[in-house]
């Protein structure tokens, strides 16, 4: 188990065959609810880390520079993802940051082992780099490595353009920014509206946004939650874990959809165009009827 006076950690879910990991270690990531935020630790607070590092170069970097932040001088940072992922640039990265570097491979995954020195550089503009703002060109607030952090998603607007005023109790599942919960909660007959994101990043941000006593907010799994007698839900469900792309992904979240709805709800999701979704939807669901289509995506409403 671990406590919160450990000084070992270990950031995200690395393979356990590939790194030793202590049994009290702290546990950080934003994909791991109920873990800690490394940007909240003081500097030097742990002795050793280990991170599966994501694979975009801001939010790597980030999550490198608050590593090293973390760590005692003297300390070790074991840094691992696999080669396709980011891992054929790790070295050079933590170099950047003054550190010596001891590279090896296995498993597809390049591994790093540092011995965090006495002084790093570039580590405050790392951060910096990979902190929350806000975005003028969303006017919302948000942090690289959410979903679409940058720029507006051309599903989600699809999917808006084609929502109708939607009423009662809902849910937006892999509610991101909260840019679908915005549209939604723009009418007044909606009388609540759970978001539910497994990034914590996005749920920080969406907290911000979507600033309506109606609106709970929630960092969880979709998979694993319990909803029901919903009269709507409405999402663009992810069909990547982990960088890989998972079709089951955006199917749990469909059958979790029809779990939540009532008699007569009803499901309004975008997809791309790629994914074989109806079939899913099919026996789930008394009515699949498709709303939009695009040379990209497909807009469905699915009633229960």
């Amino acid at each position: 188990m671990n406590s919160s006076s450990s000084r070992h950690g270990v950031y995200g879910t690395p393979p356990l065959a590939l790194a030793t990991v202590p049994a009290d270690a702290r546990i950080f990531g934003p994909f791991l609810p109920g873990s800690e935020d490394l940007a909240e630790l003081q500097d030097g607070a742990l002795s050793t880390l280990v991170v599966l590092a994501p694979a975009g170069v801001l939010e790597r970097r980030y999550a490198l520079a608050q590593a090293l932040r973390v760590l005692e001088p003297g300390g070790q940072l074991t840094v691992m993802a696999l080669k396709d992922k980011g891992g054929s640039r790790l070295r050079k990265e933590l170099e950047a940051f003054g550190c010596v570097v001891i590279e090896t491979s296995k498993a597809h995954h390049r591994i790093c082992g540092v011995t965090r020195p006495a002084q790093v550089e570039g580590v405050s503009a790392a951060i910096a780099a990979g902190d929350p703002r806000r975005s003028e060109t969303l006017n919302l607030y948000t942090q690289p490595g959410i979903f679409s952090w940058d720029r507006p998603d051309p599903g989600s607007a699809l999917l808006m353009e084609h929502l109708p005023a939607l009423s009662g109790r809902g849910a937006d599942l892999g509610a991101g920014l909260g840019v679908l919960a915005l549209a939604v909660l723009a009418s007044p007959k909606v009388t609540s509206l759970t978001l539910i994101d497994l990034d914590y990043r996005a749920v920080r941000a969406a907290q911000r946004n979507v600033a309506d006593g109606r609106a709970e907010i929630l960092w969880a799994d979709v998979r694993t939650t319990e909803l029901t007698n919903l009269d709507f839900v409405v999402m663009n469900p992810p069909f990547h874990d982990g960088g890989a792309e998972d079709r089951s992904l955006g199917q749990t979240f469909i059958r979790k959809a029809a779990e939540a709805l009532r008699k007569g709800g009803t499901c309004w999701l975008v997809a791309n165009r790629h994914l074989p979704y109806e079939a899913v939807m099919a026996p789930l669901f008394a009515k699949v009827t498709l709303q939009a289509e695009t040379k990209a995506f497909k807009v469905y409403e699915a009633r229960k």
